[in-house]
């Protein structure tokens, strides 16, 4: 009860909301409730407050999951790892949208006819390879820079180039650029490398696909990876290159937990997407 206690309170803490909270987890919201409360009471602490429709985690809360967090996703990758994997074990697979998207779709259509046992679902880099520590992902498909000391097997698959779209013909670098959330630790290292090329970020958007809807609307330039313009298939005349995207790529990594490998179901799907993605992508330009 005390570790389903905790679960809960670190989905709680993702998603703002004790019914997002129950739809995440598969229970209703009173149950939610209920955990937190059982979970409070067990280490006689105040952990949430209300906050309007949402909640807000106490300073205690704060802690629990700082101290505990990393500790108990760790402990549900190693319960993982004593799972054997049959014919019929669900495999998931934790993906970058851009990538499923750009690189996946005909390919993982085909495998799912052979094995159809996987189950697919898309999140930002950081999530992804939470995922797969704890085991609730079997592979992680993920694209920027993976975070530190993540303790999981890696495979560098490409580093994907980068075009600047735009719907107007451009002469000349770009003074600002739509770009995806800088803030995303996954994404930061772009910052420096924009700034170094004397370009302002005009919005952070959440998708590159947004992105690159509103650059072929007119509202501005955008940078976008290979991988969108592939997969919308944005005609080359609105793909731009400049000698600053030489130094702007971003990685792309399948990861997966060390024992993981040893199911030959799963090393089938992860050499199935490694032969999905070409070892060198460059962008269509003018």
């Amino acid at each position: 009860m005390l570790l389903e206690g905790i679960e809960t309170l670190l989905v709680l803490a993702k998603e703002g909301t004790m019914s997002k909270a129950g739809s995440t987890l598969y229970i209703s919201q009173s149950a939610v409730s209920k955990r937190i409360s059982g979970l409070e009471k067990r280490l006689g602490k105040k952990l949430i407050e209300p906050d309007g429709r949402r909640i807000k985690l106490t300073a205690d809360a704060d802690a629990l999951i700082r101290n505990v967090g990393p500790s108990y996703r760790e402990l549900k990758g190693l319960i993982f790892d004593q799972q054997h994997v049959q014919d019929q074990t669900l495999i998931s697979l934790a993906c970058s949208e851009t990538l499923v998207a750009g690189y996946l779709g005909q390919r993982l259509g085909e495998y799912l006819r052979i094995d159809p046992y996987i189950s697919i679902s898309t999140h930002h880099t950081p999530v992804i390879v939470e995922r797969v520590q704890s085991g609730e992902a079997t592979i992680g498909f993920c694209a920027g820079h993976l975070p530190p000391h993540h303790g999981l097997a890696t495979r560098h698959l490409l580093d994907e180039p980068f075009t600047i779209v735009s719907h107007q013909p451009l002469t000349r670098q770009p003074d600002g650029l739509l770009v995806n959330d800088l803030k995303n630790p996954a994404n930061a290292y772009q910052a420096s490398l924009l700034q170094q090329a004397g370009i302002l970020p005009l919005m952070e958007m959440d998708s590159y696909t947004a992105s690159a809807q509103l650059a072929l609307g007119g509202v501005a330039p955008a940078l976008i990876p290979h991988s969108i313009v592939k997969a919308l298939k944005i005609n080359p005349e609105y793909c731009h290159h400049f000698d600053f995207l030489d130094q702007l790529t971003r990685p792309v990594h399948l990861c997966y937990r060390h024992k993981t490998y040893r199911s030959a179901r799963v090393q089938a799907l992860i050499e199935t997407i490694a032969d999905s993605v070409p070892t060198t992508a460059s962008a269509p330009s003018t």
